[in-house]
Formats: C-alpha cells, structure tokens, sequence
C-alpha cells in the first residue's frame, strides 16, 4: 500500500479526472480538507469540508453534492477548486450520511427537507461571505441533486454565478427574479430526466424574470463529469470544466 505522503505526491500531477477517477487519490485530495460546523439560522448545527487556496483574500464556491452525498469524490473537487484560487466549501444535505447505491442514495434524496436545505445552504453563504479570508465574492456549483440546489443557493443567498450540471431547473420566472448573478448550466441530450423540455422551460422562465443564462449541450447522458459513472464522457466532462473556470473567473474574480 503507497504511504499516504506518496499518494499526496501522485495528486499534484494527474488531470482532475484522473484524481476522481482513483478512490486512493481522491481520498487522498479530500484528507486535506478542513472539517468546519456552524448553526444555522434555524438552531441545527451541520457540517462541510473546506479548501483553502495558497493565496487570500479569495472568492469562495459552494459545492453542493450528488445524490451520493458528500464523498471524497466531491472533496477532491473542492481542493481542486482551492487549486485554482477559491475557497472550496463542499456543503454536506445528508447530515454526514452518503450512499454508494442507488437504493441507498434515493432514499437519502428523499427524506431532505426543502426549508431545511435551503437554510443550510444560506447560512454557509452568509458564513463565507463573513469569513476574513474571503473577498466578499461567492459562486455555487451543484451536480444531478446537487445542481438543482445550486441554482437554489443562486436564488437563496443570492450568489454572484450559479453552475448547474444537470440538475433540476423547474423554477418559475418569480422565483428565478432573486437571482443576483448570472447562471450557466450543462445538460445532456441523452439525459431522460433534465430534459430539453425542462431545460426550455427554464430557459423561457429566466428570459421572463430577465436574468442572464448560459446554457450548454453536450453530445452525452445524465452524470457525463463524474468519472466514476459508467455514463462518463471526458472529453465533454473536460469542456465543461473549463467552461466552468472561465465563467467563475470572469464573475467572481476582482
């Protein structure tokens, strides 16, 4: 077994999907991460993992989870995030529990509690923006589950750039007006669920509340950037990626 400081070495140089891709790497990347708690608005103390980047002040991400829960998949992208110069909170909804089947992750998908999400993620918002190493500047990424409470936070807290990876969009032009940043999403034509019909909704919806979306297609099905997923497709998990660093540099940088 490589010791610990060996595979440490080994995350410095392979591509993010490779670090993803390798349960030892990624838990290797997510052992650097800071375990931080707060109490949320609502009285209920909860959890998440923080990246800190070589240099502060910096702007900060949320990283909300797929319906896996908070793993060391997700952790490893938060300190890759802190790589790339943000503060990388990857934000926990399941309350410490995760899933590794589909059963498993269904059910703990089901018994979150909208209110209760929607405070959490609001007050890890408000503890970022608070916090001194941050610039004041706040984004939110979320995958599948965790893309629809992306935008969500984007509503909420509000951000100032929202990144939705096929997660859950149907949202009204009302609700979609508190928006403070402008969105980006990334869908799939294959995807049978975060549809073209939805995906147009929420297009039309946001032209309505007259807030400035991007929206990107890719050739390939529901969970193309997770490497671990049998529906992985690197060379769109890449552009969408970079994509994603380009829209964040640009909105949360200054």
């Amino acid at each position: 077994m490589l010791a610990r400081r060996e595979i440490v070495k080994g995350v410095a140089g392979p591509p993010l999907a490779a670090v993803l891709a390798n349960p030892m790497l990624a838990r290797a990347a997510a052992a650097d991460l800071k375990k931080v708690g707060i109490t949320t608005a609502d009285g209920r103390r909860v959890d998440a993992a923080l990246a800190m980047p070589a240099t502060t002040p910096a702007p900060a991400v949320i990283l909300i989870h797929e319906w896996w829960g908070l793993n060391d998949q997700i952790r490893a992208v938060a300190a890759e995030f802190a790589n790339q110069g943000y503060l990388g909170l990857a934000v926990d909804l399941y309350g410490g529990q995760s899933a590794t089947t589909r059963e498993g992750a269904r059910a703990l998908m089901q018994k979150v509690e909208p209110p209760a999400a929607v405070d959490t993620l609001t007050s890890w918002a408000r503890w970022l923006n608070r916090h001194p190493k941050s610039s004041g500047r706040l984004g939110s990424v979320g995958w599948c589950f965790g893309g629809g409470w992306s935008l969500m936070t984007g509503i909420s807290a509000p951000t100032d750039a929202t990144v939705v990876y096929y997660g859950n969009v149907a949202r009204t032009a009302d609700e979609l007006a508190a928006l403070k940043g402008p969105v980006m999403g990334h869908f799939a034509t294959r995807d049978g669920w975060i549809n073209q019909p939805m995906v147009d909704g929420f297009t039309a919806e946001m032209t309505k509340a007259g807030r400035d979306l991007t929206v990107h297609w890719y050739e390939a099905d529901h969970a193309f950037a997770n490497p671990t997923s049998a529906r992985y497709d690197e060379a769109d998990a890449k552009l969408s990626w970079d994509r994603t660093m380009a829209f964040f540099g640009a909105h949360l940088s200054g």
